[in-house]
């Protein structure tokens, strides 16, 4: 039995996300506050849908590993020898303990066999037997069936390079609901590309799809980028394309083209750039996202991946993962290159953290604030919210 609260709540989305784009309005306040909702969310749309966890070149050889954790869920991503990727539980059938605690363990690195350090069970990484016990010391004096103790598995999919990994067995396979995406990725080539940095915000005073919506949308350039992303690529030229229920895709063209010269500390304003493309992808950004909480922005000498993971109603962890070829690794000013992208991206994130916060405050006044129209340059919000519907109104009890 749903809580009333939760049960109106949902009846207001699933109105919302019957209307067309020119009569569009934004989700009600409670969606971005309610605790009973949250949970929804976690239930039907997290553990109920695909989520990005790292890209393939963080596993690239035989034992690579890679750990991960999705909303609180401990995951090793793995390759074994025949090269095909696992995502296993990181808890130890013994006692629980997590066998690569972040306290004491690289975040990726190379391993034989999984070894939990604090009883010494170990379990196989090799093919069939992925995930399966291998060692228990001292538990031959106990009735203890070795060989049907195995670590959990999560489905996964590689979807242009990112790793994709689902908890629910009957959630339909990603790739085939992205195959318009896959034209509009196609010429950057992700799965050729090396990740060059990842950068976190934790704990950000806001619910999860406040930062998405932020993230999915270049109509709050001319405002909160002003002065740094609305110059190169300004909000008003950007054309979102036609898209499938699931992903969405825009493009807005360079108004200043990013110079590969050095700046006045040397620095180049622009870095390797992707082989292969074509005129349209050097000639401005492509932003592209899937539902529920990945978005990608595509320039031409790189494409930066961006998760919201959500830690309460009103808090998210933001995490920003910069891809580039991997030609651009051996380049002299590399190191010079990631300092200033880290840079930059952090003042892009410092602007949207004023807006993203001051978006939630405004979301928890009383009365809250409702029927917000949307600019046809927010297509992927009016998007987002049958998806929304689509996963959280129907089966209700």
């Amino acid at each position: 039995m749903q809580h009333d609260g939760l049960s109106s709540l949902l009846d207001e989305l699933a109105r919302v996300a019957t209307l067309p784009l020119e009569r569009g309005e934004t989700l009600p306040a409670r969606a971005y506050t309610s605790e009973h909702f949250h949970d929804l969310e976690q239930e039907r749309v997290f553990r109920g849908d695909w989520l990005c966890v790292g890209h393939v070149s963080q596993v690239t050889g035989p034992g690579d590993y890679l750990r991960t954790d999705v909303l609180g869920e401990p995951l090793v991503i793995t390759r074994d020898e025949s090269g095909d990727l696992h995502a296993l539980s990181r808890v130890c059938r013994h006692r629980f303990m997590d066998v690569l605690p972040p306290e004491t363990t690289p975040e990726q690195g190379t391993l034989k066999r999984l070894t939990c350090p604090y009883h010494t069970w170990t379990y196989r990484l090799n093919g069939e037997y992925v995930g399966q016990l291998a060692g228990a010391p001292l538990m031959n004096r106990v009735d203890f069936d070795r060989a049907a103790c195995r670590l959990p598995r999560h489905r996964l999919e590689v979807w242009n390079g990112l790793l994709m990994v689902s908890a629910a067995p009957d959630a339909p396979a990603l790739g085939p609901q992205l195959t318009r995406l896959d034209a509009v990725l196609a010429p950057y080539r992700l799965a050729d590309l090396v990740v060059a940095y990842t950068a976190r915000w934790e704990n950000v005073p806001a619910n999860w799809k406040v930062a998405f919506e932020n993230g999915s949308e270049n109509y709050h350039h001319m405002g909160t980028h002003a002065a740094t992303l609305e110059p190169v690529v300004p909000g008003k030229d950007t054309v979102v394309e036609e898209c499938d229920g699931r992903g969405f895709s825009m493009f807005t063209p360079f108004a200043a083209d990013p110079s590969l010269e050095p700046d006045a500390d040397g620095v180049p304003q622009a870095g390797t750039l992707i082989p292969g493309l074509g005129a349209r992808q050097l000639s401005g950004m492509t932003v592209a996202g899937v539902f529920p909480n990945l978005a990608l922005a595509l320039v031409p000498d790189s494409v930066t991946y961006l998760r919201w993971i959500p830690t309460g109603p009103t808090s998210h962890d933001a995490l920003v993962t910069v891809l580039v070829p991997p030609a651009a690794v051996d380049q002299p000013g590399y190191a010079a290159y990631v300092a200033a992208s880290r840079q930059q991206l952090e003042l892009i994130q410092e602007e949207d953290l004023v807006a993203i916060r001051g978006v939630q405050r405004g979301l928890a006044t009383e009365p809250a604030p409702s029927g917000g129209r949307f600019s046809h340059l927010e297509r992927p919000l009016w998007q987002f919210q049958r998806y929304l519907a689509g996963r959280l109104v129907g089966g209700r009890q």
